[in-house]
């Protein structure tokens, strides 16, 4: 007679504990129990313990399952893990983290990390193709939008699995209504009146309702006109990856060195400026003849400026010249600091509401939610939750699927927040994000890649880089552990067939198969991989929290 002790755990969330009959089979290398009843009430946080007895060792312990049936009433269970100690004092632990719900029988694996290379057992190799199978059935890729990133094929969040849903207590709150009544109050004041403001001071209103967090709002508003602090915004705002070095003027820009004089202090001027790495540069070229809706039945208009910006002796940044449209003419002069206050004021403004459009479009929705969301599909179809870059990734995932879902459904669509709000019809988002992923590349998705190529390696109170390289390397010295560990050699990259699924399915899906993105489309090295991964990690929390958290 061989004796193993059963410890169960219910998950500690919101409805996580059931009334439900359960129940539980151990799968060792020498064969299987007789299924268990768990006669325990399974309520939030409580852990099960149960012994199991079976005429002969099984083994090492490799796969459990669980069974749930009703009597009467659904009752879905959360199961946050299931441990198994031996006959000979040996522990197996199963992570599970995962509801159950219907009348069900759900497979684990014991928790160690294994690649496909690693499994000896057929038992556990059928698992693993069953369990891609099941997968790639479930998480199927669909068009939202021609030459966008491919996304999940749902059209609410009520088709997706409760696994990749908010717990209850966010669902009930995020539905949808709080994502469109959040986006309603940043824009408060504007959605619910038909006229404009009569003073500037009376924007202040959007911050009414801010609560506690008024610091930063009524610093903005206090300081949002002055030129230093509309330089320092490209460094640590909302969007702080448009400015670069600007080592030549381009053609469609025309300042000229005595334009600019005399916003650069004596003894120097603009070519020895840029010579000397002190002159910056924003685009915003992607916007150029971007459609223009009406709101309120008034024509709405998106400029593409060029701004070019200056870092000053005393280390801050200033804009020095402004050209709100890529043709330069008369009908599309060059800004001074200068020129009339309310046209030097004005022409700053277009430059900021450009970059809304840059921020909320590119830099957020494309860079991190979209990226986010192909990353998470791809390696739910293509990685067993017993390989080891499953495990690690899927954290970095949590609720992305629900919140993109909710996008799609109620700011992104047709007649949505954006569409309703904004310049920008949803004919020119669409064409916006079209554009933005032809230039997105592999290196600016690579922080220390794109400040270098940037060239704001040196520029002062740029906390944003100094952060972000702080937490790159980071995520980098944690994720090279964990690939190390894994993978002893590059040979062992090259033939795990399921992680060159993974990356295949990325650069298909994601970024259309467009080669000059540099997103490998295979993994020959270690390293490669191990930069890879840096950078799915990086993407889906640091640079989430970097253009999201400061709206």
């Amino acid at each position: 007679m061989a004796v193993y002790k059963v410890k169960v755990a219910t998950g500690d969330i919101l409805k996580a504990g059931t009334n439900n009959s359960i129940s539980i089979t151990l799968v060792g290398s020498r064969g299987e129990s007789q299924r268990t009843a768990i006669k325990h009430w399974f309520l939030p946080g409580t852990v099960s313990d149960l012994t199991v007895r079976c005429e002969q060792d099984l083994g090492p312990i490799v796969l459990i399952r669980l069974h749930k049936w009703r009597l009467f009433l659904e009752d879905a269970w959360f199961c946050k893990d299931v441990r198994v100690t031996g006959p000979n004092g040996t522990l197996y632990r199963f992570p599970c983290y995962q509801w159950l719900e219907g009348v069900i029988t759900v497979e684990f694996r014991e928790g160690s990390g294994k690649k496909l290379a690693d499994d000896e057992l057929e038992i556990l190799k059928e698992h693993r193709r069953q369990e891609l199978q099941a997968r790639q059935e479930a998480y199927q890729w669909k068009t939202f939008a021609e030459g966008w990133p491919r996304c999940l094929n749902v059209d609410s969040v009520f088709e997706l699995d409760s696994n990749v849903r908010f717990s209850c207590v966010r669902a009930t709150n995020f539905n949808g209504l709080l994502v469109f009544q959040t986006a309603s109050h940043l824009l408060a004041g504007f959605l619910v009146r038909p006229t404009s403001w009569k003073s500037l001071d009376e924007m202040r209103s959007i911050f009414s309702r801010t609560k506690g967090r008024e610091i930063v709002p009524e610093y903005v508003a206090a300081h949002w006109q002055e030129d230093d602090f509309f330089g320092y915004q490209f460094l640590n705002g909302n969007n702080p990856i448009v400015i670069r070095q600007c080592a030549a003027l381009p053609a469609k820009f025309p300042v000229t060195p005595e334009m600019v004089a005399n916003f650069l202090g004596g003894g120097t001027n603009l070519d020895k400026e840029m010579r000397e790495g002190r002159i910056f540069i924003v685009d915003y070229n992607v916007l150029e003849d971007i459609p223009a809706g009406t709101i309120h039945g008034r024509q709405q208009y998106i400029t593409a400026p060029l701004c070019l910006l200056h870092q000053g002796t005393d280390g801050l940044l200033r804009p020095i010249a402004i050209q709100l449209g890529q043709t330069p003419g008369p009908s599309c002069p060059v800004f001074l600091p200068s020129d009339a206050e309310w046209d030097w004021l004005l022409a700053k403004t277009w430059v900021r509401n450009a970059d809304f459009y840059s921020h909320q479009l590119l830099a957020h929705l494309l860079r991190t939610h979209l990226f986010a969301e192909v990353f998470a599909v791809a390696t739910l179809r293509q990685l067993p939750s017993c390989h080891p870059i499953f495990k690690l990734l899927i954290p970095h995932f949590h609720f992305t699927l629900h919140i993109n879902t909710l996008a799609r459904s109620v700011l992104i669509n047709p007649g949505g927040v954006i569409d309703k709000s904004s310049g920008a019809t949803y004919e020119g988002l669409v064409l916006l994000v079209q554009r933005g992923l032809e230039k997105v590349t592999y290196s600016s998705l690579c922080l220390p890649d794109d400040i270098r190529q940037r060239g704001v390696t040196q520029i002062p109170n740029y906390h944003y880089r100094d952060d972000g390289m702080i937490l790159w390397e980071t995520i980098q010295r944690f994720v090279s552990a964990i690939v190390d560990f894994y993978y002893k050699e590059d040979a062992a990259v090259r033939e795990d067939a399921e992680l060159q699924a993974w990356v295949m399915d990325i650069f298909v899906n994601g970024f259309l198969s467009r080669t000059s993105s540099g997103i490998p489309s295979s993994f020959q090295t270690v390293a490669e991989l191990g930069k890879f991964l840096t950078m799915v990690v990086f993407t889906c929390s640091v640079q989430h929290a970097a253009v999201n958290n400061g709206q």
